[in-house]
Order: C-alpha cells, then structure tokens, then sequence
C-alpha cells in the first residue's frame, strides 16, 4: 500500500490497537484516489482478518494522517475527465468506498480519529467514520464539507452523518453553504470531543479514550436514536422544509444543481433508515459530479484559483515583499476602501486629500466598518483601536515621505492623475514604487508623468473595496519585473485575489464589464422592455441587471469614459464611432438628465424610504409594443458578448492565461460561477459549438460578437488539458 500505513501497536493495559495512517506517497496531501480507495479495502480486509486472528485482544482503531494536513479530500482531477456516461460507474465507487467506512464503524470496536490538521470535504467524512475526534487546538485549522461550493455534494457519508449529528436545521449552513469551521466551533457543535495542545498529544489521548470505551458505536446505531430536531414529518421541521425549497430556488436561479441535490438528500435521507439515507446520497453524488457544472466549478474554484493563490502569474523569483508603510492619495470611497483593507491587515496608512476634513472622513470609512465589528463581537474595541491609529489623515504630502508604495486613487482625470503622481512620487522610500487605481486609463500613458515609469504600476481596486475580493494588477509597457511581483505581493498581504494583466484601454475587468452594460443598453434601444433585459440577466446568474449596474456606477461616469475614449482616439488621429448601448447611454445622460443613482436616477427612481423601480418613462421612450424577444437568446448575448471579449483580450496579450480569465471575470464582474467564468464557458459548450454561435449572434447583433481568426487560435491554444 502506498497511501496507508497499517500497524498494531500496544494499548493502554493490554491487547493491541490497529494504526491507520493515512501516506499518499508523492503528495504533500492526502487525497481520496483510486490508490487510496483500493487501500481503503485492503485495510478493511486487514482490519477484519486481525480481529479474527487476535480476537479480543484487538481493543479499537486508530485513524491518524502523517502530513502537516488530516485529509484534503477527493481527488478533484478525476472529476473533470467524468461525463455523464461515467454515473454508474462512480455510484459503484462511491458505494464501494462507503462499505468499507460502515465495516470499520460497526465492529463494535472503538475508533479514534486523531486531527493533526485540516480536514475538508472528504476528508471531514474520513473523520466521522470514527466514534469519537480528537483536534488539535488550532483556529487555523479549517473542517467542513465545502462540495457545494465547487459544484459538488458531501457524498461518502457526509450529508447522511451531518444531519444525523446535527439535525437537518442545524447542519444546513455546513452542506448547503459550505460553511467551515475551527477545531473550538466543532467542540462546541459536538463534532470534535476533546482538543489538545500538541500533535504528540493525539495518540496518547486517542488511547486513553479507547482503554475507557472498550465497545463503541456511532450515535445512530444505538438503540432509542432520534434525529436532533426532528425528522421531516415533526410539524416545525415540516413547516420550514415546505418553504425550504422555493428559497433556494431564489438563490440558485436554477444553475447550480448541487445545493438543490443536497438538500434533497438531507430530507429523503432523514425518512429512512441509515444504510438507505446513505445511499440516497450516493446517487445524488453520482449525478452531479458527472455533471458539466460541476466539472466548471471544480476547475475554476478549485485549479484556477489555486493557481493564482500559488503565484504562477507572478513574475520572476524575488523573496515576498510586504510594504511597512502605504500612502494613498484621495480619501473618497476608494481610498478610504483601501485604507481599510491595509490597516485591517497591519499595515500602516497615510490617507491624503485636498483638506484634513475630507481625508478624516475616509477614515471615518474605516471608524464605521470597525464599529459595526465590534457591535457583532466579530472586534474588540481594543482591535478597533489599533487598526485606526494604523491611518493618518493628512492633507500634506509631506506626510507620504517613507511610503514604500504609494496609490493614487483620485477621479479618472488624466491630467489630475499626472498633477498628484508628480507631487507624490518624491516621498516614496528608497526603492519604493507608485501605483495607479483607474479603471480605466491605460497605464503606460499615465506612467509618462512618472520619473520612474519601471516602478508604475495599475493595481486596480473593487468597490466596495471591503467586500470585493479581487485586484487587477496592469502591467505598464515599461513596469519591471519586481514592481508587478511586489503589486502580487501587497495584494495577497491584503488578503485579496490578484490577477495580472497587460496594459491596454480598459484592461481586462472594465473593458468585459463595458460589453455586458452596453449589450443590456442595446437591447433597450431595440425595444426591448427593461424588466425583460434586466431579468434575463439575473436568471442567467449575473448578480444584478445591466441597467441596473450602470446606475449603480453611474451613466454619467460611462459617458465621460466614453468622451476620453473618444478624445484620445482623436488625438491619435482616429475615429471613434460609438455603440448603439453608448448612444443610448450618452441621451440619458446629456437629453434626459438621467445620470445614474447618485445624480437622484438613471434607468431606475430610486423613492425615498422606498424600492428602486424602472423609471416609468422608458417604456414611452424606448420600448416597442409588440417586439419579438426570446429570454434564451437575450442571455446568450449576455454572456457570449463578455466570454467573446475575453477571447480578445487573449489574443491581444491583455491576458495571459485562462486562470485569470476565469477568476477574473467571476470575482470582478460578476460573471455567473455555474459557469467556471468567460473561458470555462466556451470550453464547456464547446469549442466548435460556440464558434457557430457566436457567429449567428454577429450575423444578427453586429460586430461586437465577430471573433477574428486571431481570437479564434487563442480559444483553440488556451484549452485547458486535465
């Protein structure tokens, strides 16, 4: 065996205890591989043959990991060759795993699970075979079922054992959410029975344990069980199941079938008997992991993310930089967003603008967030403390001097950027660099203001910063190697997610942002009526509405985008001829007065103490009585216009890789997860298929679905191979 070590050692008095511990040679993990599962036999067979052999002098199990981790799970690879056809044969492996698991839980023998480490998905399910857990008492450590949020559902006992636990309330949030917890919180919960303070203390403690519980069981197959809470007929458990399915409809919209099947399994599992329920959820698993969401999800929030989070788009071999001390220029919602994220994560803040007024009402920013933390106890005041006096508000550059970055974060104004970097830029620390939060300007023009261009760089921020997990880091056409790599640093030190990009109008996540709100406007000058457009979108899985984003971001700021585009392209001696969704957009703003939310309404009123609406004059002004619509091909042109886009910037060298292709357009635009994001959606439709649509969608809405013979190698060379 060469993923389990098998070894009879003395307990505590007399007899001996079997050792399983789990050694996937090769890997720093262990993983739930078809080696490992063939092992999990033979330890069974083993198991079985030295209680016959030793009788009762074999006084109990114990299960322990010999990596830094307890178990990380399945292994994830083997999902994503699966298809459908592959069902049957993955409920017969599930099947298979699961009766070893119910051999060495019902020998009547006592077995311990000894948690040096982590334990998720799968490997939380290898902890519960065991009648009694034994954590290291580490809050780092994370234990949980996390399947749904990579597609998938608990399936080797995971759903069945939880419920029965916890009861089908309590174990809601760890199987329909995902929800992780620490070794403390699962003592609490009653997953984890006793802590200690040092790996060495496991064994000694898991044998004490044994010694003084010679026959064991789990919970279940006592006599007098009942279900915590209540099954599904007890009539609170049934009032709230009744309405359980229509709320996570409204969640789901219908495109991740995995919390829907979960719950599913967690009811019809808890109105049958245990060896059923587990079955039950055997046959749930096996349809959705041979699904195509799932094989999307897996392959994005699993891969791509991890690739991202290991610094494969960080450039060059440079040790890990963490600046000390970060000045930001201009405290409005952004910079004081940054300001947050840095003195939240230690790092000292200069917050600078025009007057010490406005730069202490960014900080105020953080003062309001802090407080709310503290009032949830999720904060001592004493932390709220400390993380404050972490920013200075100044209104004196003199007070950036030492900074070992510096952001500018000011109003997208090419000439009000070049004014603050020529002033700012003088204070940085020795080796310090400058970096630039537009969202939209190109960053090599910007940098022509700097007297260091290699030490600019675009690290473009979210809003609201606090929430948004994001960053897109633009490399300038002069920035060096180690200024991006430092940018990749800081942004990780935030805790945040980097995706690098290369520099061009827009960069990645504005310019794919800018296809999808305009593509919503379009179909508004068409005629089409507003609610269809903006519903189409949400049942398709973006977050909100086209129309609705652009109130939010307010069309007036599109238009002046739209105007600088346009002016820059003029200066290049080029024209600029906008899109029917721009026209659209530049008469709300300048012909209707309609800029946006904070201008008091854009496409949508916004009534005091009440709900937005869609303002009732689109209807008169832009709608069409009558016009044919179709809700399929609204959100085709939805989604292939932004995945289109993307394939662009690949071929143009915008971006680089498909990781952050994916990642970047979920967390930064929103882009539906059920998807895997921009490049995942074209792989899982199909190449040739999406080509052949993309090419009816142009046919019929224009040039912004047309993918050039450059576009079209990128798709094909960028594939992903597993």
């Amino acid at each position: 065996m060469d993923t389990i070590r098998y070894e009879l050692i003395p307990a505590q008095g007399e007899g001996q205890v079997a050792l399983i511990t789990f050694d996937e040679q090769g890997s720093p993990i262990n993983t739930m591989c078809l080696r490992w599962q063939d092992d999990l036999a033979a330890v069974t067979a083993q198991v079985l043959a030295d209680r016959e052999r030793l009788g009762g002098t074999l006084k109990g199990l114990v299960l322990a990991s010999a990596k830094k981790s307890f178990f990380a799970g399945a292994d994830l690879k083997a999902v994503l060759r699966l298809t459908e056809a592959d069902a049957p044969q993955a409920f017969a492996q599930i099947e298979r795993l699961k009766r070893q698991a119910r051999t060495l839980e019902t020998l009547g023998l006592p077995v311990v699970a000894c948690l040096n480490g982590s334990a998720l998905g799968g490997g939380w399910e290898v902890a519960l075979i065991a009648h009694h857990r034994i954590a290291l008492d580490d809050a780092r450590i994370q234990l949980g079922l996390p399947e749904v949020t990579l597609g998938l559902i608990p399936g080797a006992s995971g759903i069945t054992k939880m419920v029965r636990l916890l009861g089908l309330v309590g174990a809601q949030p760890y199987l329909l959410e995902g929800k992780l917890f620490n070794p403390q919180k699962a003592q609490e919960l009653g997953l984890v029975h006793a802590l200690v303070d040092s790996p060495a203390a496991l064994l000694p403690a898991a044998l004490a344990w044994i010694a003084a519980h010679p026959a064991s069981h789990q919970p279940w197959d006592e006599k007098g069980y009942k279900l915590p809470g209540g099954t599904p007929a007890s009539p609170k458990i049934a009032a709230g199941l009744a309405a359980a399915p229509a709320m996570l409809r409204k969640t789901t919209r219908g495109r991740y079938p995995a919390p829907e099947a979960a719950l599913s399994a967690m009811v019809e599992g808890a109105l049958v008997d245990y060896d059923t329920a587990l079955r039950i959820e055997s046959r749930y698993l096996a349809r959705i992991m041979t699904g195509q969401v799932a094989r999307n999800m897996v392959s994005t929030f699993f891969f791509d993310l991890n690739a991202i989070q290991s610094g494969r788009s960080r450039p060059g071999k440079a040790e890990r930089y963490r600046p000390a001390q970060v000045g930001i220029l201009g405290a409005g919602m952004m910079g004081a967003g940054i300001a947050w994220a840095q003195a939240s994560r230690g790092i000292a803040t200069v917050l600078k603008d025009v007057s010490l007024e406005k730069a202490g009402h960014g900080k105020a920013y953080s003062a309001k967030i802090a407080d709310q933390r503290v009032q949830k106890d999720r904060m001592t005041a004493e932390a709220r403390d400390a993380l404050l006096a972490r920013i200075t508000p100044t209104a004196d550059a003199a007070d950036l001097a030492g900074c070992d970055l510096i952001i500018e974060a000011v109003f997208e104004n090419r000439e009000l950027k070049a004014q603050v970097t020529r002033e700012a830029e003088p204070r940085l620390a020795p080796g310090g660099f400058f970096a630039s939060n537009t969202s939209t300007l190109p960053i090599s023009g910007l940098a022509q203001a700097s007297r260091a261009p290699e030490r600019f760089v675009g690290i473009h921020f979210f809003s609201p910063v606090d929430k948004m997990r994001l960053v897109e880091i633009i490399r300038g056409k002069q920035t060096s190697d180690e200024t991006v790599a430092r940018a990749f640093d800081y942004v990780q030190a935030l805790g945040k997610t980097p995706i690098v990009v290369n520099d061009a109008r827009g960069f990645y996540t504005s310019r794919t942002f800018g296809t999808y709100v305009m593509e919503g406007a379009a179909m508004l000058a068409e005629g089409i009526p507003a609610a269809v457009i903006e519903n189409a979108a949400v049942q398709a899985g973006m977050p909100v509405g086209p129309l609705a984003v652009l109130d939010e971001t307010a069309l007036s700021l599109s238009v002046h985008v739209i105007e600088q585009t346009r002016a820059d392209l003029a200066a290049e001696g080029k024209a600029y001829e906008a899109t029917p969704g721009e026209r659209l957009v530049e008469r709300m703003v300048k012909e209707l007065r309609r800029p946006g939310r904070a201008g008091g309404g854009g496409f949508y009123d916004y009534p005091e103490g009440g709900r937005k609406q869609l303002w009732s004059e689109l209807r008169r002004l832009f709608e069409q009585p009558g016009i044919a619509w179709d809700v399929p091909a609204l959100q085709d042109r939805l989604l292939y216009r932004q995945a289109i886009e993307t394939a662009r910037c690949l071929s143009e060298g915008v971006l680089t890789s498909t990781h952050d292709a994916n990642i970047g357009s979920i967390f930064g635009i929103g882009f539906p997860a059920w998807t895997g994001g921009a490049m995942q959606f074209i792989y899982a439709t199909g190449i040739d298929a999406f080509l052949r649509r993309a090419d009816e969608l142009a046919a019929r809405h224009g040039a912004g679905f047309a993918l050039d013979a450059a576009a079209r190698e990128a798709i094909r060379r960028y594939q992903p191979h597993f």
